[in-house]
């Protein structure tokens, strides 16, 4: 319960630091905003193979977006020495890890959500009656995208060239939750939808074995 308490609190105190200054979030959504408006420019909306390649297109925006979104994860515990504060205030280090993760969960998934729409719109997509599925294919990829980016922002933001470092390592490493969210949401935006549990599985097993690795070396990373 110390566990979930601390990374409770430290979840409500990343949350109210978002929401007040709202700096991240419009940052982000802009972002992708623009990123999707021009792929709807490249790609007739019209045609058939909006189904086929706008899934695509979505999950790349959301990748470029985390790597935006992640990059201040770790940087603002640096000011005043607040993240050795906060190692001292909880019994355990991956209360930590719990918390971010949480938050770019949240942060990620708010993203989505209001990009949804306009993308059914730009691309000519509907998403009626599969909308419970690309939801929580949107869960479980956002939480993958969260766990290792989160890993990865502890460790570049004590590197130099931080800047650059997130991003070479994050986009190879996603890339299996990149190609197996888009199949998933490719299968449920197809003439005949269908969920596919082989691309779910996937997911989940990637986000328990990400999330238990960083369980073991949380402190570790922290530490370094």
């Amino acid at each position: 319960m110390g566990l979930l308490s601390n990374a409770a609190a430290l979840l409500g105190k990343e949350v109210r630091t978002e929401f007040r200054s709202r700096e991240l979030l419009s940052t982000t959504i802009v972002f992708v905003l623009i990123v999707v408006v021009l792929f709807s420019f490249t790609f007739d909306p019209t045609a058939n193979e909006s189904h086929r390649f706008g899934p695509g297109l979505l999950w790349l925006a959301f990748l470029f977006a985390a790597s935006l979104m992640l990059q201040p994860c770790f940087l603002r515990e640096q000011v005043n020495d607040t993240l050795s504060a906060l190692r001292l205030a909880v019994s355990d280090p991956f209360a930590i890890f719990l918390a971010k993760i949480g938050a770019n969960t949240l942060f990620l998934l708010l993203t989505e959500l209001l990009m949804l729409p306009v993308f059914a719109a730009l691309f000519n997509v509907s998403f009626r009656g599969q909308l419970s599925g690309i939801l929580f294919t949107f869960f479980l990829g956002s939480l993958g995208i969260s766990v290792a980016g989160t890993a990865l922002a502890a460790i570049s933001a004590q590197a130099r060239m931080r800047e650059l470092l997130l991003p070479l390592l994050l986009l190879p490493l996603l890339a299996p939750i990149l190609v197996a969210s888009t199949e998933v949401t490719v299968s449920l935006l197809g003439p005949e939808p269908f969920m596919q549990w082989k691309g779910i599985g996937f997911l989940a097993v990637f986000d328990v074995v990400f999330l238990t690795a960083l369980w073991l070396f949380g402190e570790y990373l922290l530490e370094e």
